[in-house]
């Protein structure tokens, strides 16, 4: 693309937002542009890539949220594209969002696009976390250091939106001189006289083919002549030549030392709020000795509070007391009043009724087990142990010939898989995601199904509850340690960062609470009544006879459940938490014994993911890959829960 004035692109002129993985980039986005977001792949790859408009001067400009991104010199797919979008799309403003917590791992993107000569506004997002950690950043001297405007703000409540709406107009190009050393400088100096005129800097463009990115090739044979493609490796080759490290290494050294300078003159901490002891529980968490027994206690701690109270305690009130003696009745006299018709009135109040199952599964059992185990769980996230536990677990994933990193989509699986589907990106190779997709959907029960499996080991005890997390953890681990074998490819190595461990702000997991909360009604309660309705359908036409007769044979004699759990797995398709819910209620009404439960929570567990993940995975990883991972979970968590109803029957273990 050649520049033609810049009047006549004026139009075309987009907006792209870039940042790391994980700093809150979407939200932003959705700030600028509201709900009309479009997603699509980006041309001839798997990438999504998220596009939405924002009305500007009169016009409306074109907004196009980038992949996460740790370098603009490519290691995944996914920085690929986004470096591709940097060179190929007229720029009217780069939004850059940074974590305002990890500034370092933020500025060397900084560096590099100031460096290709485009425009930018840095947006520090996740201002209050980094400020509850006592993290000072002079916003003044950053601005001046780089030449550019710095916003801080915070996404989730929307502040620092209205700054970064004006900022949006003043287009600044800022500067930072680095000087690569007379050699490397050379190399710029040949380059830049062999490339075309395009939307980054020439220098930009010698940096990288100068630190060996082989991801550019197929666009240097579309913009260099065909003679210069040689000239233009031997170049790189001499300047190596004159170095022992490879020169990628190099010029990311000496951009990173810039970053700590920079960081050094704009960021002061304040050590008031890290009591020492927090720093020492931290180190413990991630001992792959002494983790153990913290994990063991954070598990008990959420048992208790989740499996006993919050599923024994709150759901007898709302449930027995509210549901069952208040609104059940009187709803089934209204109902009875208002409408003769049985048909009707069984859609309401029957067994398979919209009040009686849909909104009492969903509200009295489900609701008071998920808000306790979202309270856990924000708890957990906000005191920084889940990057702990993901550091602990690393060890035993590369046995499996995954590297660590995978273990943060697992443990973010617990809050929701469909999530953290999307999160499996940040694996390199496309072995390491399909194994990741697959141990997700096949293990990793999300917190509403949790949260229900929790309230119903509480009903039993503690060991049946370990019972149940070291079976499902031993199945993940052989699944994930075969299908490193078999699966084409190589693994990676594992980068990662662990915030301090830190007391949690009350006010902050309240918010995420009830945020989740509001999520977990509007998810899942029309799911929950869509399920019920099938099931009506299926139970007044007949057909739902005629699946227990079916399935009978593998629940019944394989599982060695009561016949009633068919519906439980029927809608567990829908939503697995439905599915757990549908136990639960067998299990109150005394009809499954405590070898039951585990058989049933354990075939649930590996039981195919619900339809939002089953759509995710199809998006991901294409209808091939999914449809063959959905083949395998199927027989595959019968099986488990089969081979295990044996195991306890066979040696007389009664739980």
């Amino acid at each position: 693309m050649h520049h033609h004035g810049t009047e006549a692109i004026k139009a075309g002129e987009k907006i792209i937002i870039v940042g790391n993985p994980n700093v809150g980039k979407s939200v932003i986005f959705g700030l600028l542009t509201g709900r009309y977001a479009d997603v699509s792949n980006y041309p001839g790859t798997t990438v999504t890539l998220t596009t939405g408009s924002y009305h500007m001067g009169g016009v409306d400009t074109l907004v196009i949220d980038t992949p996460g991104v740790n370098t603009l010199i490519p290691m995944s797919e996914d920085e690929v594209v986004t470096r591709d979008i940097l060179i190929n799309e007229p720029v009217k403003q780069i939004v850059q969002v940074v974590d305002a917590k990890n500034l370092s791992r933020g500025l060397v993107i900084s560096i590099q696009l100031v460096e290709m000569g485009l425009p930018f506004v840095l947006v520090l997002n996740m201002w209050d976390e980094a400020n509850s950690r006592g993290i000072n950043i002079d916003v003044e001297k950053l601005a001046a250091a780089i030449g550019t405007t710095v916003i801080p703000t915070v996404g989730v409540e929307r502040k620092g939106l209205k700054e970064l709406r004006e900022a949006l107009y003043k287009r600044s190009f800022p500067s930072i001189a680095i000087n690569y050393g007379g050699a490397i400088e050379n190399g710029i100096k040949r380059l830049e006289s062999l490339l075309p005129e395009v939307n980054i800097s020439k220098r930009a463009i010698s940096l990288m083919l100068l630190a060996g990115d082989e991801s550019l090739k197929p666009w240097l044979k579309g913009h260099v002549g065909i003679n210069d493609i040689p000239k233009i490796e031997s170049i790189r080759r001499d300047i190596q030549d004159k170095y022992y490290e490879p020169l990628g290494y190099i010029i990311n050294q000496i951009r990173l030392k810039r970053c700590e300078k920079i960081i050094g003159d704009v960021l002061s901490k304040n050590q008031t709020d890290r009591s020492p002891i927090t720093v020492h529980l931290g180190n413990w968490a991630m001992h792959p000795v002494w983790g153990i027994p913290v994990l063991l206690a954070v598990l008990f701690l959420t048992y208790e509070f989740v499996g006993v109270f919050g599923a024994q305690t709150l759901v007898d009130l709302l449930e027995h007391k509210l549901f069952g003696s208040y609104i059940n009745p009187s709803m089934t006299r209204v109902v009875t009043l208002l409408i003769p018709d049985t048909f009707f009135r069984d859609l309401l109040i029957g067994e398979y009724g919209i009040i009686t199952m849909a909104l009492t599964y969903s509200i009295a059992i489900i609701l008071p087990i998920v808000g306790t185990f979202f309270i856990a769980f924000g708890l957990l996230e906000d005191s920084g142990y889940l990057p702990r536990l993901a550091m602990m677990v690393n060890k035993i994933f590369k046995l499996m010939g995954l590297h660590g990193k995978a273990a943060l989509p697992m443990v973010l699986g617990l809050g929701c898989d469909t999530m953290a589907t999307l999160t499996a990106r940040i694996m390199e190779t496309r072995k390491e995601r399909v194994i990741v997709t697959l141990l997700l959907a096949l293990g990793v029960p999300c917190s509403a199904q949790l949260g229900v499996i929790l309230g119903m080991l509480g009903g039993i005890s503690f060991h049946v509850t370990l019972l149940w997390i070291f079976i499902v953890v031993l199945v993940l681990f052989l699944v994930g340690f075969m299908a490193s074998k078999v699966i084409k490819g190589e693994s990676s190595d594992f980068v990662f960062d662990i915030p301090p461990f830190r007391v949690p702000i009350l006010t902050n997991i309240l918010f995420k609470t009830l945020s989740r909360i509001k999520w977990y009604l509007k998810e899942a309660v029309p799911l929950f009544i869509l399920g019920t309705l099938i099931l009506f359908t299926l139970d007044k036409t007949g057909v739902l006879e005629v699946i227990e007769a079916v399935a009978s044979p593998i629940v019944v004699g394989f599982l060695g459940l009561p016949q009633k759990a068919t519906d439980a797995f029927l809608i567990g398709f829908l939503r697995r938490d439905y599915g757990a819910a549908g136990l639960y209620a067998l299990a109150e009404a005394g009809e499954l014994n405590p070898n039951q439960i585990l058989v049933s929570l354990v075939t649930i567990t590996l039981f195919v993911p619900c339809v939002a993940n089953s759509m995710v995975m199809i998006k991901e990883r294409g209808l091939k890959t999914a449809a063959a991972i959905t083949a395998f979970i199927f027989p595959f968590a019968f099986l488990v829960g089969g081979v295990l109803n044996f195991v306890l029957n066979g040696f007389g273990i009664k739980l």
